[in-house]
């Protein structure tokens, strides 16, 4: 345990505590006055030099806050914060792209199957669609 607090005595781990509070609180601010469909996609950064840094998912987002700047600066002066202004930065998540589904083929013996069948069904609307489903398997 000593060799844990010896640690967390460390000036990097200090400041990296510090930047993590401010930015929690930056953050505890930002919920109380943006309104709920905002907030999911937008997240504070830090408040330095009266400035709320706000970082937005996509470009519409920050358009929005940029529209409703005004109000969010007064609901910040109600809450007594020292915020003159709110600067909207994109930051946009990124996500890994979808997987290709491979185009699965009939094998054979399937389509003759199918082939059978829809000769049964002649005449019948299932019996039109596998027709159309053994053609295109071909």
């Amino acid at each position: 345990m000593q060799r844990f607090n010896t640690l967390l005595k460390h000036p990097e781990l200090n400041a990296l505590n510090t930047r993590t509070q401010e930015t929690q609180a930056a953050q505890k601010i930002w919920e109380a006055i943006v309104p709920d469909y905002l907030a999911k996609f937008s997240r504070a950064s830090s408040i330095k030099n009266k400035q709320l840094n706000i970082y937005a998912d996509n470009s519409v987002v920050a358009a929005k806050i940029k529209l409703l700047t005004p109000s969010l600066l007064i609901q910040l002066q109600k809450q007594v914060c020292e915020v003159t202004a709110i600067r909207v930065k994109v930051q946009v998540k990124s996500s890994p792209q979808p997987k290709l589904k491979t185009p699965r083929k009939l094998t054979p013996a399937a389509v003759s199957s199918l082939k059978e069948l829809s000769e049964k069904l002649a005449g019948t609307a299932l019996g039109d669609a596998l027709n159309k489903l053994y053609k295109s398997a071909d």
